[in-house]
């Protein structure tokens, strides 16, 4: 399938397309006049790297997880799993430091707001 039929069949932006395959998360074969076509299984691909992508995971990641994952779904081979759970642990860290750094500057804010009430 070329990637205008592509693009319509996932929802995914040309561009994006383009994108991933630059990052090398998607393939494609070149015709002779350079256009290109995609197998099959290209449609499940672009489902699999959206559904990491919202997972938070970066490209990099992404395109080290492509060869393990298991049938057509989302779910991946056991030896990449612990990688996941890094990448959990990793967002939960972030999380906590966002939580923190809200209530500081919520703390801020209503400081402010109080004294300014008082003035």
């Amino acid at each position: 399938m070329k990637i205008g039929e592509l693009s319509r069949e996932t929802g995914v932006a040309v561009r994006l397309l383009r994108y991933y395959e630059a990052q090398g998360l998607l393939t494609s074969q070149r015709s002779e006049g350079g256009h290109r076509h995609y197998g099959p299984e290209a449609p499940a691909a672009v489902a699999r790297i959206r559904a990491l992508l919202a997972a938070g995971l970066p490209t990099k990641v992404i395109r080290e997880l492509m060869p393990c994952f298991v049938g057509d779904g989302t779910e991946l081979q056991a030896c990449v799993l612990d990688h996941l759970k890094t990448q959990l642990a990793e967002l939960d860290s972030h999380i906590a430091d966002l939580t923190r750094a809200r209530t500081a500057l919520d703390d801020i804010l209503r400081s402010s707001t109080r004294a300014l009430a008082h003035t």
